[in-house]
């Protein structure tokens, strides 16, 4: 990027052979009038488990809402584990991305993404930057949708809302017969495939709990097993080809994302397809595995990647490489996300108890998610409902609380 793009993406007037040329923020035709964020401190319905975050009780939900002078209110939300660090989010998006989005054209989607980039880069680069450029960018991407009066998934190019999905299972704590009955009822539900939870204390315990749901969904069951990074790459390497014989349709983060040398290991050393990059915050992390790692199903999550934006990047890098894109959380934005690209895999559904706040759950049909034909992403929140849990909240613009 050159110093006028730079500049540009910042909102700086740029001088080229002494004529002043402003960026697109001066030509605005409807900007944004109002911005509101929202923080919430939601509980889980049941307590949570897995390899590395241990008992997961609650997590935090960060909304923005963007209103232009039609209006419209873009949606936009991302979200964090036991609420840790959504404070710090929520603060970062009232006190340094509000202002740059106040009377900005929100139809210039890429530029004010990479003016949140750079203002941000100094403390960002990903991390909890990334969450924050989130939560704005899902909210631009569904205000442009109303504006166009397509939905997401057409808006991105796509041609059928149809997306394989899988029931996600938390599950790591579950004694073997509570395992097998959400897995009943996740087949009860319409599913057509199942991820469960690896990393005991012992390799054995694995092996015992992984053949016993092999045996019960029977031999060519799509069956997915996540680590959640809890293993180093010796580990890695021994847990899966001990796991090999089960037929898995992938692993799913036995090392930290960023040891790239360690999947590299993976890659010529096991069989099974891994699948990771939900840790993962920029896309150039994504590039250094696909280039340098080894990754077969590269998952990028779009509430912590910094948005629409950059997934739809990660998803073409991976289809110039010949690589299918999966997704991780936010099921009801990551369904019309894979439904608009050529190289999507299965997409991951669990909610973190979302559900019982929208106004419409996503639709699953023979084993497939269905995305919504409602301009933007349809992802209605019941505000009201959500207001026992809030924590903070910010409104800035003409009319606040108008939306």
């Amino acid at each position: 990027m050159g110093v006028a793009e730079v500049a540009f993406a910042l909102g700086f007037t740029v001088s080229f052979k002494g004529i002043a040329v402003f960026p697109p923020r001066a030509m605005n035709a409807m900007p944004i009038l109002e911005i509101h964020t929202d923080q919430y401190r939601v509980p889980l319905e049941a307590p949570l488990s897995d390899s590395t975050h241990g008992e997961m009780t609650d997590f935090g939900l960060i909304v923005v809402r963007l209103v232009d002078e039609d209006g419209r209110v873009g949606l936009g939300y991302t979200y964090t584990v036991n609420t840790i660090g959504a404070s710090a989010v929520w603060k970062v998006i009232e006190s340094d991305l509000t202002p740059l989005l106040e009377g900005a054209d929100p139809s210039a989607i890429d530029m004010l993404w990479q003016r949140m980039w750079w203002h941000l880069h100094f403390v960002g680069r990903g991390g909890m930057a990334s969450f924050a450029m989130a939560a704005i960018d899902i909210a631009l991407w569904d205000l442009r949708g109303q504006r166009e009066s397509l939905a997401l998934w057409r808006l991105l190019g796509g041609s059928r809302p149809e997306v394989p999905a899988y029931a996600g299972g938390i599950d790591l704590d579950l004694p073997i017969d509570s395992l097998l009955s959400q897995a009943n009822g996740f087949l009860d539900q319409g599913f057509h495939a199942i991820k469960m939870k690896v990393g005991r204390a012992q390799l054995s315990e694995d092996i015992e709990r992984v053949r016993a749901m092999r045996e019960f969904l029977g031999p060519d069951f799509p069956l997915m097993a996540d680590a959640n990074m809890r293993w180093g790459v010796d580990q890695a390497v021994s847990a899966a080809n001990a796991l090999s014989q089960f037929g898995l349709y992938w692993l799913e983060e036995p090392l930290v994302p960023e040891d790239l040398e360690g999947h590299a290991r993976l890659g010529r050393e096991t069989r099974v397809p891994i699948a990771t990059g939900e840790n993962l915050h920029s896309v150039h992390e994504f590039e250094h595995l696909m280039n340098y790692g080894h990754v077969d199903f590269p998952e990028p999550d779009a509430a912590t990647l910094g948005g629409i934006t950059p997934w739809v990047r990660v998803a073409k890098i991976a289809q110039g490489k010949g690589l299918p894109v999966t997704s991780h959380g936010i099921h009801d934005v990551h369904v019309h996300l894979l439904a608009g690209v050529p190289n999507a895999s299965y997409l991951e559904v669990h909610g973190f108890g979302l559900d019982r706040f929208l106004e419409r759950r996503l639709q699953l049909k023979e084993g497939k998610a269905i995305a919504p034909d409602s301009p933007g992403h349809g992802v209605k929140l019941d505000l009201e409902e959500l207001k026992t849990f809030r924590e903070a909240t910010y409104s800035s613009g003409l009319n606040k609380g108008a939306c």
